[in-house]
């Protein structure tokens, strides 16, 4: 009896120690868009997706301010979600998603810091950055991170972004001017 104790107590030790050191490996970026771009294709939307890490503040200022009851409504009806971890600190790695910081630096993210984000039609065309760019700059070179709006400029730019890449109405325009302004504090 006691032997079987001791064996049944050094297996389960034994499974803890295996399964701690086995931590799961988090989507690729590569998945994780193709199943947006199926999701958009369905409901009839775009895919933002957002460059972020775990210790970005502003990154969860967005979040925020996307879900905010305000105007999460628009961002729903419009858009499919995701988030691309990127940037994280050496000892939060294992968290970025495989393939997504070479996204980042493709669409000159690197330059821009995080939050940073891109809006791809149902097909995987890119529609729109966070950049904001001068009217006749070129559109390859990167601008001024919108990142997570909260100046009069950024918020300006992102709702002129949203307007390219959605349906979106006056009091939509209204609610998230509202929402992000917020953003200041």
């Amino acid at each position: 009896m006691k032997t079987r104790l001791i064996f049944m107590s050094a297996l389960l030790i034994g499974c803890g120690v295996l399964f701690s050191q086995t931590e799961p490996q988090p989507e690729s970026a590569e998945v994780i868009l193709n199943r947006a771009y199926k999701q958009a294709a369905r409901e009839k939307k775009n895919v933002f997706v957002s460059f972020h890490a775990s210790w970005c503040g502003w990154c969860k200022k967005l979040d925020a301010s996307i879900n905010d009851p305000s105007c999460s409504e628009y961002f729903n009806n419009n858009f499919v979600f995701v988030h691309l971890t990127v940037l994280e600190s050496k000892d939060k790695k294992n968290l970025e998603n495989p393939g997504a910081p070479e996204m980042y630096s493709k669409y000159s993210g690197g330059k821009a810091g995080i939050p940073f984000f891109l809006i791809f039609d149902k097909k995987g065309k890119l529609l729109a950055d966070s950049f904001i760019r001068k009217p006749g700059d070129d559109p390859d070179k990167p601008g001024q991170n919108v990142g997570c709006p909260a100046t009069d400029d950024e918020i300006s730019a992102f709702v002129e972004i949203l307007k390219k890449t959605s349906n979106i109405g006056d009091n939509d325009i209204k609610a998230i001017q509202e929402r992000f302004s917020k953003n200041r504090n």
